[in-house]
């Protein structure tokens, strides 16, 4: 459920169309019971989830890390107070002329996946610390990736030995288990890559350092999840497990876990409507959709918490769908939300836990809406 400041803002502010709030104390408390919880990890905390300028300030007053994609997000780390050795250039995928201004910017952390990036950053980016990304299969996650990220271990051997050979520091592994991930043995067999790389690596000479756990850690939406401290305890003893007393360096890149849970999306009803009179489901049109910062519904994956001031009253399945003139722009429909049969027309709704992946993902104008607002309270 939203915090109680983030219902007081609505009932006072009253903000017109739909909108954002998230709450810092949330974002706090997440971060604290991530240090808590990982003592010895560093917390690249992961831009791309919510770039809010209050929350990338409170996060570097913490002592938070950041991971980036794009010489943007560096630079809003650095405005937010972060030093150029607590930022990581998380992006596989870099324009040679953007490495170079991460490099003038004083960044020395960055990502590879592909013999081709090491020599890019090579040429623009001498002798700074590499690791490369190795792929996952996402098993047990809501929001899995796709293999557009990563490599086999096999050729991640080859690239840090490339990046080796041309000057750079081969510094280590990452890995991504998938978002919303709720399986721990995902970080295991992860972990078992990442030490074969390690071992391979060493009998050539190279020693790795550092395994990037990166992000997945997940928020509540419909189902309960398991704890950080959970998750905690289940990568110390993979680690244990696979590395023996030779535990790396480690880092997490959360994102939807360190503000997921922080901020509610305020929506309005623009109809209720059937296709036909036999229908046993009506279709409920809100002002926010696909295109309005609600993408992680494609393929309904993530499945939002909806609340209402009708929740009491007697439920029904019905179909949710966004106000635009695009028929992809529906939310859910393979598996019906049960709202009141009561919903009419203007009333509001609260899409919770939607702190995560909505303003970054909410388009310009599509026909005309504006961008989704934010608030930070």
């Amino acid at each position: 459920m939203a915090t109680q400041r983030i219902l007081d803002f609505f009932a006072t502010r009253r903000p017109e169309g739909p909108c954002l709030v998230v709450d810092l104390d949330v974002v706090r408390d997440n971060y604290l019971g991530f240090a808590r919880a990982m003592p010895d990890t560093r917390i690249f905390y992961a831009v791309k989830a919510n770039p809010a300028p209050e929350i990338l300030s409170l996060l570097a007053d913490l002592g938070s890390s950041f991971d980036t994609a794009s010489v943007p997000e560096i630079e809003m780390a650095l405005t937010a107070g972060a030093t150029p050795d607590r930022i990581s250039y998380g992006n596989t995928i870099k324009k040679e002329r953007d490495i170079a201004r991460a490099y003038a910017l004083g960044v020395d952390l960055f990502a590879v996946d592909s013999i081709a990036e090491v020599e890019k950053i090579a040429r623009a980016a001498p002798g700074v610390r590499v690791f490369c990304r190795i792929l996952t299969d996402g098993k047990g996650a809501e929001w899995p990736l796709s293999r557009k990220f990563g490599c086999s271990v096999v050729m991640a051997e080859e690239v840090l030995m490339r990046a080796h050979v041309l000057g750079l520091k081969a510094y280590g592994v990452s890995f991504h288990v998938g978002s919303q991930q709720t399986r721990f043995k995902s970080w295991d067999e992860a972990l078992k890559q990442a030490a074969q790389i390690f071992r391979s690596l060493g009998e050539r000479g190279i020693a790795l350092s550092m395994v990037n756990l990166g992000g997945g850690f997940p928020a509540r939406y419909l189902k309960p999840v398991p704890g950080v401290r959970n998750y905690a305890q289940a990568i110390r003893t993979s680690l244990g497990k696979h590395f023996g007393n030779a535990i790396p360096e480690t880092i997490i890149e959360p994102g939807r876990g360190m503000v997921g849970d922080a901020g509610a999306i305020k929506a309005e009803v623009v109809l209720v409507a059937k296709k036909d009179e036999s229908d046993r489901h009506r279709w409920v049109y809100l002002d926010i959709g696909k295109f309005g910062g609600l993408a992680e519904t494609l393929e309904e994956a993530i499945r939002y918490p909806i609340l209402t001031d009708r929740d009491g009253d007697e439920k029904a399945p019905c179909v949710i769908a966004g106000p635009t003139c695009d028929s992809a722009d529906v939310l859910y429909e393979k598996t019906a939300y049960d709202l009141p049969v009561t919903l009419t027309v203007g009333d509001e709704v609260l899409i919770d836990k939607a702190g995560a992946y909505t303003t970054t993902y909410a388009s310009v104008a599509f026909n005309g809406f504006a961008p989704l607002k934010s608030y930070v309270i």
